[in-house]
This record gives C-alpha cells, sequence and structure tokens, in this order.
C-alpha cells in the first residue's frame, strides 16, 4: 500500500509539472525553502553515530557533539576555502581551450573516416550527429557547472544556515525523533520504529560506506595526477570521486574525462593515467566497495545494476545516485511488511 501510495504521488508531481505551472512554482518554492532542512537533516544523520560512539567512549555528549561538528564543519570550510577558487579557475580554463580539444578529437575522427571510408555514408553521418551532439552537451554542462559555481555566493545564506541546523539537529537528535513518533498512530508505533531501525541499519551504512569509497577515490586520484603533472588534476579528482558514488557504473564515468583530458594535454602520459586509474579501481572494487555493499544492503548485484539503469533512464545522473538508496529503503519495507503479515 505504502509503495502505491508513492507512486501514485510522483505521478501527481509529474502531471503538474507538466500541466500546472502556478501549482509546480508553488513546489518549486517549497524545495527551495526546506532544502537547507534537508541537507542538515541528512548531515546530521551522517553524524550523529559518531557522536554516540564518542560519548560511549566517556566523553560527555555536548563535548562529543562539538568535537564532530568543529571537525566536520571545519574540515569541510577548509577544503572550501582551498579548493572552490582552483576549481572555478580550472573550470574556465577548461572551457577556453575546448575548442582546441575538440579539434584535436575532430581530426582524430576524420583519421578515423579514412580507415572507415569503406563503410556506408550513413554511417559516418551518425558519427557526425554523435560528435555534434556530445560538443554541444559538453559545452552546455561546462557553462552550467561555472554558473552553478558563481551562484556559491548567491548561497551565502544556505550556506550559514546549514551549520546551526545541524547543530541543532544533532543537540536533539532523540527529542525530534521522540516528537515524530508522536504523529504515528499507537498500533502502528512499535512496527514503525522497527521500520526505521531496519532502514537506518542498511541505509545510513551504506551512504556513510559509499562516502568513504568516494572520498578514497578522489583523494588518491588527486595524489597520483598531481605526480604525473596531468592538467586540471583537481578538478578530475573531484569528478572521479563525485561519480564513484554511483556503483558499477560511477568510476567508468569519471574515467571517461580523466582518460580524455590526459590525452589531450599530455599524450604520452595517458598510458599512466589508465594504469593509475585501473590501480585505484582494483583497490576500490575488491577491498573497499564489496566490503560496504555487502554489509550495509545484502542486495543481489543484478538487482542494483537494473535499478541503476532505471534511475538513469528516467532521471539521469541524480537517478543513479538515488537508486540504490530507494531500492534499499524499498527493500526493507517490503520485508517488513511480509513479515508483519505473516506474523498476524
Amino acid at each position: 500500500m505504502f509503495l502505491a501510495d508513492w507512486y501514485c504521488f510522483v505521478y501527481i508531481l509529474i502531471f503538474i509539472r507538466k500541466n500546472d505551472a502556478v501549482l509546480w512554482s508553488f513546489f518549486s518554492f517549497l524545495w527551495r525553502l526546506l532544502i537547507p532542512f534537508i541537507v542538515a537533516g541528512l548531515i546530521a544523520y551522517l553524524l550523529h553515530p559518531l557522536v554516540e560512539k564518542l560519548h560511549g567512549m566517556n566523553i560527555p555528549r555536548s563535548l562529543a557533539i562539538l568535537l564532530i561538528y568543529f571537525i566536520f564543519f571545519g574540515g569541510t570550510g577548509y577544503l572550501l576555502y582551498r579548493g572552490y577558487p582552483a576549481i572555478v579557475h580550472q573550470l574556465r580554463d577548461l572551457n577556453e581551450n575546448l575548442p582546441q580539444f575538440i579539434d584535436m578529437y575532430e581530426n582524430l575522427i576524420y583519421q578515423l573516416y579514412n580507415y572507415t571510408s569503406f563503410l556506408p555514408e550513413t554511417i559516418h553521418d551518425k558519427i557526425d550527429e554523435l560528435v555534434f551532439s556530445l560538443e554541444t552537451s559538453l559545452e552546455r554542462l561546462l557553462n552550467r557547472l561555472i554558473g552553478g559555481f558563481a551562484k556559491i555566493v548567491d548561497m551565502l545564506i544556505i550556506i550559514t544556515v546549514i551549520p546551526v541546523l545541524v547543530f541543532y539537529f544533532i543537540k536533539d537528535y532523540t527529542t525530534i525523533k521522540s516528537f515524530i513518533v508522536k504523529f504515528i498512530p499507537v498500533r502502528y508505533r512499535d512496527d514503525a520504529t522497527k521500520l526505521m531501525q531496519e532502514i537506518d541499519k542498511g541505509l545510513g551504512g551504506y551512504i556513510r560506506g559509499q562516502l568513504i569509497v568516494s572520498a578514497f577515490v578522489g583523494l588518491t586520484s588527486l595524489v597520483l595526477f598531481k605526480l604525473l603533472n596531468i592538467k586540471y588534476a583537481l578538478l578530475l579528482s573531484v569528478i572521479m570521486g563525485i561519480t564513484n558514488i554511483i556503483p558499477y557504473f560511477g568510476p567508468i564515468i569519471g574515467a571517461i574525462p580523466a582518460v580524455a583530458i590526459s590525452f589531450t594535454t599530455a599524450g604520452n602520459k595517458a598510458i599512466l593515467v589508465i594504469i593509475a586509474i585501473f590501480i585505484i579501481q582494483i583497490i576500490d572494487g575488491n577491498l573497499l566497495s564489496p566490503y560496504i555493499m555487502g554489509r550495509s544492503i545484502e542486495i543481489h548485484p543484478v538487482a542494483i545494476i537494473f535499478v541503476l539503469l532505471l534511475g538513469g533512464s528516467l532521471f539521469g545522473v541524480r537517478g543513479m545516485i538515488l537508486a540504490v538508496p530507494v531500492l534499499t529503503i524499498s527493500k526493507v519495507i517490503v520485508a517488513q511488511i511480509l513479515a508483519l503479515r505473516s506474523y498476524r
């Protein structure tokens, strides 16, 4: 019943977006209003277990909250202070040099034409369409990224509000949970509490684990790219770290820009970049990810790949990022419903 209601809600939102501009504007405004609370709630949810671990080591809870709070936001602030200007500079430089890179790849494609001249002309036309669409998409993406980073100044209020909200969410975590539980009817309260515990056990571990793995991939890539003296090292390592959040497909998506740009800017080092990425993914794929995926969600890889493809086809990269968490929640809900029916 819950899943049917959820699908109905999503369908209603899609219908409103296509047919009612006023209501969709209202939902957009509401979403922008709630973003700081959603982001702060997610951060507090991820940091709360660390606070509880420190508190379990006989550290006063208030001191544990302050310690985790300052480590997280101090580290985040330092990374933004050091990384933000460099990333914006590299994005702008890449955007300015994009025509030269495109010319280089067009020359390679023309050479490919000479080797494939025996193929029908329609195939060459399709290749031209593909190249043109890639050029347009890449240029649009870079402009959006530059604009998005530039708009961070407009988001100073949100950035200022989030740390305050996170502090109070962590401080009053138990109180907030008790307050939410009061809205659940008494007859369903025990079942709902158990359901939330099961979701937390799978989803929380998965999200924290994926963030740790992504941070490892990003930092290791940055070190190796710096050692190889690859241009746009910081930007490429950030892309690899972010895309690594997506299981299975993320490493491939993140590796494509790194290999393409290294081939363009330092052709003789492209092989070394491929080897470096391969080593990183061996460590990630054989040591880190299986440990996290196996212990956290216990879902067959085929099911994960299916929902990744489905999420990607429906909502693009955002759908691929959210696919596994949504699958995890759905699995827990279905399992709890079946268990309750069997018990009753």
